[in-house]
Parts: C-alpha cells; sequence; structure tokens
C-alpha cells in the first residue's frame, strides 16, 4: 500500500465520517454483500484483504490485522500489526474465523495470496520498522512470502523476495512456470518494478520500469494476457495524474515506457474473469470526480472492464462507497467472482460482494 498517500484519505476519512467508515446504507448485508472479518483479534481494524482458491477448493482471504492504518508494536499489541485469514467453504457465503498466517515483531502488512500449481499456498507482504527518528518516514525491511503445503494449517519460515520494495499484489503464476510479482518504491525514488523467479522462489530478480514523465504512486499489479504478454498496471501520484500501464513481451524482462490510462486510480487489482473479460478493481479517488454521494465527492471502490485485454478501459462501475479498497477477486463455481475489500476507519472490516458480467457490464449477484 501506498503510505504517504493513504495516509492523506484516512485523514480524510476522519474528517468526513469522525472516525467511521463510509454510510453506503443502500447495500443490504447477507444481499449485496457479506463480512468476511470484522475483528480478527489484533485491534479491531482490518485492511488490505486478497483471496484465492485453494486446491481443495475452499476460498482463502488474508487480511491485515492491526488496531489501524499502521500499527507498530505496543502494550496492547506487542508484535504490531500481523498477517490473518479466514476460510470459506461455501463460495463466499459465510467466512471461519480469522486465524494468524505470520505475526512479526514489525509491521506485517498488505498481503497477496496465490496458490501454486502443486496446491502451494503462497502469502506476500511486506515489513515495516518504527520510524528512525519520530515524525520521520517509516524504515522498510523489504518484501516476503511464507508458504503452506497442508491447506493453511501450518506456515514456513519466511522468504525474502526483495529488501528494497514494497508490495501490494500477489505472486502470479505464469504459464510457463514463472512468477511474478509487481513492487514498487516511494520517496524519494518513486518506481514500479516487477519481480520474477524461475525457480520457485528461491531467488529472483527485479526488473523496473520506465514510466518516463508519468509520476507514478506504483502498487504494481501485473497479469498475464492470452497471447502470454504481460499488462502491469501502476497506481497514479496524488493530484490528477492518471494511471499508468506498461507491458512487456518476454516474460517480464523488458517492459514499454508507461503510458497513461486517462483516469486516475489506487491499487489496481487485473483479473479475468469466467467469460474472459479483464476486469481492473481499484479505488477511484476523490480527484477523478466521478461518483458523489449526497453533494460530497469521496473516494470509492470501483470495477472497470476492458474489451481488449487492456488497450481500452469502460467507465467506472461502483462497488461500494467505502475508500478504503485494495481489492481482490477470485472466480466462483457459479460461473460469478467475488471481490473482495475494506472500509477504512475505526473499526475497519472487510466486505465481499459478487458479479458477473453481461454484454459488456457488471451484474450484481446475491449470496
Amino acid at each position: 500500500m501506498s503510505f504517504k498517500s493513504s495516509f492523506c484519505l484516512t485523514i480524510l476519512a476522519i474528517t468526513f465520517f469522525i472516525g467511521g467508515a463510509v454510510r453506503c446504507d443502500e447495500l443490504v448485508e447477507g444481499k449485496d454483500f457479506v463480512y468476511v472479518a470484522r475483528d480478527g483479534g489484533a485491534g479491531g481494524y482490518e485492511a488490505f484483504p486478497d483471496v484465492a482458491r485453494l486446491a481443495d477448493g475452499r476460498l482463502l482471504c488474508v487480511f491485515y490485522d492491526g488496531d489501524g492504518h499502521v500499527a507498530f508494536p505496543s502494550d496492547s499489541l506487542p508484535n504490531g500489526g500481523r498477517v490473518s485469514g479466514c476460510f470459506s467453504e461455501d463460495e463466499g457465503k459465510t467466512w471461519s474465523e480469522p486465524f494468524v498466517v505470520f505475526d512479526s515483531p514489525f509491521d506485517d502488512r498488505d498481503p497477496g495470496v496465490t496458490v501454486t500449481e502443486d496446491g502451494t499456498i503462497l502469502v506476500n507482504f511486506f515489513l515495516l520498522d518504527n520510524p528512525v527518528r519520530p515524525h520521520t518516514w517509516y524504515r522498510k525491511l523489504g518484501t516476503w512470502y511464507v508458504q503452506s503445503t497442508d491447506g493453511g494449517k501450518t506456515w514456513s519460515r519466511v522468504y525474502p523476495v526483495s529488501d528494497n520494495f514494497f508490495v501490494s499484489s500477489p505472486i502470479r503464476i505464469l504459464r510457463d512456470g514463472r512468477w511474478a510479482v509487481g513492487l514498487y518504491n516511494e520517496e524519494p525514488n518513486y518506481e514500479a518494478a516487477v519481480a520474477v523467479s524461475d525457480d520457485q522462489g528461491k531467488s529472483w530478480k527485479t526488473v523496473v520500469i520506465p514510466t518516463g514523465d508519468l509520476q507514478v504512486d506504483a502498487e504494481t499489479d501485473v497479469v498475464e494476457l492470452s497471447d502470454g504478454s504481460l499488462l502491469a498496471l501502476m497506481r497514479n501520484r496524488e493530484g490528477k495524474n492518471p494511471m499508468a500501464w506498461s507491458r512487456s513481451s518476454d516474460r517480464g524482462e523488458t517492459w514499454t515506457v508507461g503510458e497513461s490510462t486517462g483516469f486516475t486510480g489506487h491499487c489496481p487489482y487485473l483479473h479475468l474473469t469466467p467469460d474472459g473479460t479483464l476486469v481492473m478493481a481499484i479505488r477511484t479517488p476523490p480527484e477523478e470526480r466521478t461518483i458523489s454521494y449526497e453533494g460530497i465527492i469521496y473516494s470509492s471502490t470501483t470495477l472497470r472492464l476492458s474489451p481488449d485485454e487492456g488497450k481500452t478501459w469502460g467507465p467506472p462501475t461502483l462497488v461500494d462507497r467505502f475508500l478504503g479498497a485494495y481489492p481482490s477477486l477470485v472466480n466462483l463455481k457459479d460461473g460469478t467472482t467475488l471481490i473482495v475489500y475494506y472500509e477504512e476507519g475505526r473499526g475497519s472490516s472487510i466486505r465481499a460482494r459478487k458479479f458477473h458480467v453481461n454484454n459488456g457490464n457488471v451484474e450484481w449477484d446475491t449470496f
């Protein structure tokens, strides 16, 4: 996740909602949406979810579990923020009690989850340490992952991906077996990157994506397209700078210079629905000014569809007026797609909705 930008949005939320989350009264719990997790046991603030289907058919949603947007060790939370998870055995309708995936003495955050061909579960995240001095920037401790070979009962030691980049998306398993994951860096060297591994995560090579004159805050995600090329999407820097996209025709070894999508967006997640439609799930920031509620412009969770594998994108479809986002998607057995996202604000929870694509449009389904 992007700290400086997200911190500003958190303050925005507190200003509007007096410490609570955005109301979305037209959504009905149990019909339009379900709660994945409301309190993971580490302070009642759940955020940055990611979801995948396991080899045994269950769904696993992992998420940040702390007492606030950044949670360092304290008397009430000795290890600070952690990575927790929930299982669903009924296609996302109900979820298990949360359990701990990884909890270090640092702030363990923004997890992603994927499953390899042999059923191994990979959960990646990054670590933050306390600020070097009071009121200064946090000390980053790199991107890491853990794995489980027993369906999430036990988890391995941590393995490194990068010691100087953040992560906001899951590891993607390419058709030829290569692993790829979007990375990013913040001030003073704002960068977008993709790390690739040809030995199942034992070693990684990080390739920086050139972005030219575009200003990105990154939160890079990557997806493999039908022709084997890779598409990367990157978050815009704050203000009205557009999101950027780039393509690689050589499995992530080189990337085209980033180009504008024509719209702003945060924390992109790229996903192919059962009918082959490419979906981008994002947080639409206030400056996009495409969605308003009762006369006030809010950040919101939105979807955009592409009919041509990312060359063009349709208008935003509102998922929820909550500003949290950091969404993730997984296809369900009935042909629909599940989206998970978070609310933001004190007591933030993880929500889920499901939809299908019909004639190029998003249609919402009930649970």
